[in-house]
């Protein structure tokens, strides 16, 4: 049944001849089938190879034996080796009848008949039938906006990539609107499309997907610190500086202007960082505190006769022998005047010279020196007062037992500043013996608060 099917369509020509009768057979391969000059029978062609397309709606394509067939991409297909070899030996067939020529060497003359050939195809000078290129010689119909495909005895016209048919004419696709091609953002051209990232993404090599751009590797665009993030980036200054208002330049930061208690004395800004300095008789101790520097156990300048005494910010030398005729020195620092002179009958006994060192706007009221006797006499009263050195109030004097008192500073003093405040202690008993001793204490107001 096969072998009738595909013997239909073979064309015999016979051609007679005046000098002898001879038969000459053409044969043409059935439709599907081509001629293969070397193996010198018909084989079969491959539609699936050279039609465009040949299966719509997601069917595969099967090669059959002078055709083609679209089934399921789940077909499962079982090809019979021995149809097929049967089927290409007979899809043609060349009938030869032996001839007797008068003269073996004269040439077989020209068949007298012209073959017949199909719509589509046209004599060769074999005179066999071929297939005409429409495509290749203009002859198809295919619009301007079409691309035109040669088929065997005829032609396709087909929209090109990226368009599809809409009546008889080709309309862009939309890749746009069908299954997200772009991971990002998809911008459709005409015939084709493309994709496109969100800023701090770039595309991957398959034009498609978008990942991120490490820009602190790629061009680092902060002023110090820059750090990665998924589609930016952030910047981020040293210690002592800050982010200007562009987000990516620092600013050094002065520090001595966002607090006015940064530094005990004073702030110095530097490039991303300050410094605290303290005035001179200071050193800075912890980085922000001043604090006193004792010159008399680093630079004394004071001479042999002199003691050096250190004061806030300071120092003052004193002799040594602060007494004044007609007081003599008998200990350190306190003078006595001779019973034996007779002056000294209406002076202090004793004088005895202290030092001391207060800073500067000290808080009011406040302790600042304790006066206390040294000898004590049987049967006696002794009173305290302030003798000189308080003309504008601002000690007082306060006992606080029978041979003892307290100076308390009841004025703010601001330095740099000398007090000489003499404290007496006026020492009676029941038979009218009096005497009085003197502490002449020298304050020294620095002139800071610290």
């Amino acid at each position: 049944m096969l072998t009738a099917m595909f013997l239909a369509a073979l064309i015999l020509i016979t051609v007679h001849s005046q000098e002898t009768e001879e038969t000459i057979t053409y044969t043409q391969c059935t439709d599907g089938y081509e001629w293969d000059p070397v193996r010198q029978r018909c084989k079969d062609i491959d539609e699936c190879e050279i039609v465009p397309d040949a299966c719509k709606g997601g069917m595969k394509c099967v090669n059959h034996y002078g055709g083609y067939l679209c089934l399921p991409r789940t077909a499962q297909i079982i090809v019979n080796e021995r149809e097929e070899a049967a089927a290409e030996s007979t899809s043609g067939r060349n009938n030869v009848i032996r001839r007797t020529p008068a003269d073996p060497h004269r040439a077989p003359p020209n068949p007298t008949h012209q073959i017949q050939c199909a719509a589509g195809y046209e004599q060769s000078d074999h005179n066999v039938c071929q297939d005409i290129d429409e495509c290749a010689t203009g002859s198809h119909n295919c619009r301007a906006d079409q691309v035109c495909v040669n088929l065997r005895g005829s032609f396709s016209c087909q929209c090109p990539p990226g368009y599809q048919k809409r009546g008889d004419q080709c309309v862009d696709i939309d890749e746009c609107t069908l299954p997200p091609y772009c991971h990002h953002r998809c911008v459709n051209t005409p015939g084709s499309y493309y994709c496109q990232c969100n800023a701090g993404f770039q595309l991957a090599s398959n034009n498609h997907t978008c990942v991120d751009i490490n820009e602190c590797d790629a061009n680092n665009p902060c002023a110090q610190q820059c750090y990665n993030i998924l589609g930016s980036f952030i910047c981020q200054c040293n210690p002592g500086f800050e982010l200007s208002s562009d987000r990516i330049n620092c600013e050094d930061t002065d520090e001595c202007r966002t607090s006015s208690y940064i530094c005990q004395y004073q702030c110095v800004n530097e490039p991303g960082k300050f410094s605290c300095v303290c005035p001179e008789g200071y050193q800075v101790v912890g980085g922000r505190t001043c604090q006193d520097i004792n010159e008399c156990e680093t630079t004394n300048e004071c001479r042999e006769d002199e003691i050096c005494w250190n004061y806030h910010g300071g120092f003052r030398c004193y002799p040594r022998n602060p007494c004044q005729e007609p007081y003599v020195l008998t200990s350190e620092n306190r003078c006595v005047c001779p019973v034996s002179n007779a002056i000294c009958r209406e002076l202090p006994y004793s004088v005895v010279y202290k030092y001391m060192s207060i800073r500067s706007d000290r808080t009011v009221p406040s302790d600042i020196f304790q006066i206390q006797a040294t000898t004590i006499y049987p049967n006696t009263i002794n009173t305290f007062r302030i003798k000189s050195g308080n003309e504008n109030g601002e000690f007082y004097l306060r006992q606080t037992s029978a041979v003892s008192a307290m100076l308390v500073l009841v004025k703010s003093l601001s330095g740099p500043r000398e007090h000489i405040v003499d404290l007496e202690m006026l020492t009676v008993n029941s038979l009218n013996y009096r005497t009085s001793s003197v502490l002449r204490l020298t304050i020294i107001v620095g002139p800071y608060a610290f």
